[in-house]
């Protein structure tokens, strides 16, 4: 382990962000026990200053927080978790994330542009699920697979059309719903949004 900086109380900060959809979930302070039971277990410790002990991530409420990498930042006093949220909910309020309100005081209402495709997956895995009144996903769903992908053929063909027209904003428009079937028949498939982008990501020199 390289040669961590820890505050006067023998404390270094730490994020926890997501594997999945990059968001940042959580921040609290870790140890350098609560580090090591980390590395040790595969899941999230921290250190609570107000209990004076080591916590373990959701172990009363099961949203544990598997860990992928622990990473430090280049003056090696901060520290990321990169996770995968077990139930979806990081904050103990229920929100997915403890970041849900602005500097305002007003509740975020979209998602990053990183985390899109992967919070279209959740919505649309969603609907398919609860199939509620008036969701064109549940409708265009239960027409079956091969009318999904139907759709998925005629969406990349208008995308072709508006990119060979060079107009920006049918550019813009097309690409959106061609991902929108992209990533409805990827769920119909039984495949990740995650995983896809894995595979880009091998293929990176």
């Amino acid at each position: 382990m390289l040669r961590l900086r820890f505050n006067e109380d023998g404390l270094i900060p730490v994020i926890a962000q997501d594997y999945r959809t990059g968001e940042v979930r959580m921040f609290a302070w870790a140890n350098e026990e609560a580090i090591k039971k980390t590395l040790e277990t595969g899941f999230a410790h921290y250190y609570s200053r107000s209990r004076k002990q080591i916590w373990k991530k959701g172990e009363t409420s099961g949203e544990t927080q598997r860990v992928r990498e622990v990473r430090v930042d280049c003056d090696e006093d901060v520290l990321i978790y990169v996770v995968d949220q077990e139930k979806n909910r990081a904050c103990h309020t229920g929100e997915r994330n403890c970041f849900f309100r602005t500097i305002k005081g007003d509740k975020v209402s979209k998602p990053l542009p990183f985390e899109a495709l992967q919070r279209l997956e959740e919505i649309l895995k969603e609907r398919i699920e609860k199939k509620p009144d008036g969701s064109y996903t549940a409708k265009i769903v239960s027409q079956g697979k091969d009318r999904v992908l139907q759709k998925l053929g005629e969406e990349s063909v208008e995308a072709l059309i508006a990119l060979k027209n060079g107009k920006a904003g049918d550019i813009r428009a097309e690409t959106a719903d061609l991902l929108y079937f992209l990533v409805l028949s990827l769920i119909l498939s039984d495949v990740e949004v995650t995983e896809v982008l894995e595979e880009l990501i091998r293929r990176m020199k």
